[in-house]
């Protein structure tokens, strides 16, 4: 088996494809940033494989990395393949861990690539029911070292998804974008014949609290909101849809990691 089909297309900026030594000789690693997929492996209705968010995750890694010039420094750690999923619990398929773990998991790699000399950290997550322990978490590893110790952050990607407001508000899983996304990136490993549409509620219900995307909002937990794991219409998607999404969104990734490496190379030269 050749290289090339051990480890991702990326592997040039890949820290396990790399010995120690050639990680120790990196020159960018003060400013250079590395980026930390958190993904999940659990139920996406009928239609769609468990590892949707994972593999996701590695989706817009080719994307965006394959569209950086060569002289852009960026690196990626060892991705989080299984995030906070108890929300759906009671399918096949579903595995999780705790939020406390989670945490652990985030803290714990950020400590190590600081030891080995990075100072950006950027974290690309896939999976809702990892953003709020994501979210704490890197306010409390920016607080542990300082901003001139080590920045994380979440990548960011100014990109808008054109969906109808009844999906945009209560279509959250295995939906018309996640499907779609599928469609373009891994159609064979997508069942369109199984695919439903199933919303927990309605934009013209009243009361203004919601599972998802609003201002007020209450725990769910899939088998409880939907008999199929599907939150929103996933017989709209497309993979027109899909590739033009993808394309939106990996170029705002793009644009951030270029961002972060043109400010990186600029503290290096004033500190």
């Amino acid at each position: 088996m050749s290289i090339s089909e051990t480890f991702p297309t990326y592997r040039a900026r890949y820290l396990p494809a790399m010995s120690a030594a050639q990680i120790t000789a990196l020159p960018d690693r003060k400013w250079a940033p590395v980026i930390i997929a958190t993904g999940a492996i659990e139920q996406h209705g009928p239609h769609l494989p468990v590892a949707v968010d994972s593999l996701l995750g590695q989706v817009w890694l080719n994307l965006l990395l394959a569209r950086l010039p060569a002289g852009v420094s960026c690196y990626v750690a060892p991705p989080i393949t299984i995030g906070k999923s108890n929300e759906h619990v009671g399918f096949p398929g579903t595995l999780y861990i705790s939020k406390t773990t989670l945490r652990l998991q985030l803290v714990a790699i950020a400590r190590q690539l600081h030891e080995w000399g990075f100072k950006e950290l950027v974290v690309l997550n896939t999976h809702g029911g990892n953003s709020a322990v994501i979210n704490y978490t890197l306010r409390e590893i920016r607080a542990l070292y300082g901003p001139s110790g080590l920045r994380i952050s979440p990548i960011k990607s100014d990109a808008k998804i054109d969906v109808s407001p009844q999906e945009s508000a209560y279509g959250f899983h295995a939906n018309e974008v996640e499907t779609s996304l599928l469609l373009a990136a891994a159609p064979a490993h997508t069942r369109m014949k199984a695919a439903v549409c199933h919303y927990p509620s309605f934009i013209g219900d009243p009361g203004e609290l919601r599972p998802e995307n609003a201002p007020a909002t209450y725990s769910w937990a899939s088998q409880d909101i939907s008999p199929t794991g599907i939150m929103g219409d996933a017989t709209a998607a497309s993979a027109e849809k899909g590739a033009q999404w993808l394309d939106l969104i990996s170029t705002g990734m793009t644009a951030d990691i270029i961002h972060r490496h043109n400010e990186g190379r600029r503290r290096a030269t004033t500190e």
